[in-house]
């Protein structure tokens, strides 16, 4: 066991405090927080849009809901990341991780717009109803009336999201970014050993998901607080 123990130490130290590697992994955290945020961002604003087009009844638009939502949800992610990276944005001044939550945020708008269809969908027709015998028009029904009770509904499949959207981002290495899985990959390489790195990476992946799926937690149970009043 004290064997055990000093191996695992020293196997510790040559990969986080050596040459102070846990730094890349520090940094690595932000990256991947930061290309995850602008991502969801950008996710719901398009998914938003999206939903409207394939709700529409206007078959342009619906054709052309249907046809983003078919081309991304038919296509790898890394594919797109570096289609948008290397082709798109080749000429374009951004930095990389703006480019990069570009493109995982039109790619989680097309699974947002299916969700937010679905809790719009989940809406009693009668709602719509009321609120046009009430005087309002389609804008003020949808906004007012069907968008807040939906949102209800839509809150856990897109916190859902959010948390794939975090582990799917650890593919951004293909593009440059030192995100965590990258700065394991790179201490992977630069001690030969690879327990320890890629055991590192795993454990502060799962810390953040558990700490975003608590407060997401919170946030979920304040909704339906707000439904038995």
């Amino acid at each position: 066991m004290a064997e055990w123990a000093a191996n695992f130490s020293d196997l510790f130290y040559k990969c986080f405090i050596k040459e102070d590697r846990y730094k890349l992994l520090l940094s690595g955290i932000g990256v991947t927080v930061k290309v995850s945020l602008l991502a969801i961002v950008i996710g719901i604003l398009i998914g938003m849009l999206i939903a409207m087009c394939n709700l529409s009844k206007k078959k342009f638009l619906k054709f052309l809901g249907g046809i983003y939502t078919d081309i991304i949800r038919g296509t790898p992610s890394v594919t797109q990341l570096m289609i948008i990276y290397f082709v798109i944005f080749a000429t374009v001044d951004l930095d990389k991780w703006i480019i990069a939550a570009i493109a995982f945020g039109i790619n989680s708008g097309a699974y947002v717009s299916e969700i937010i269809r679905a809790g719009i969908l989940s809406i009693d027709k009668g709602q719509a109803e009321a609120g046009r015998s009430l005087g309002l028009n389609a804008y003020q029904t949808m906004t007012r009336i069907i968008i807040p009770q939906a949102v209800k509904n839509i809150f856990p499949a897109l916190c859902n999201e959010f948390i794939v959207l975090i582990k799917e981002t650890a593919i951004v290495g293909y593009v440059g970014l030192m995100d965590i899985q990258k700065a394991g990959d790179f201490i992977k390489s630069a001690t030969f050993i690879a327990f320890m790195p890629l055991i590192g990476t795993a454990v502060i992946y799962y810390v953040l998901i558990k700490i975003l799926t608590l407060l997401l937690g919170r946030i979920e149970t304040r909704l339906r607080k707000s439904d038995a009043r």
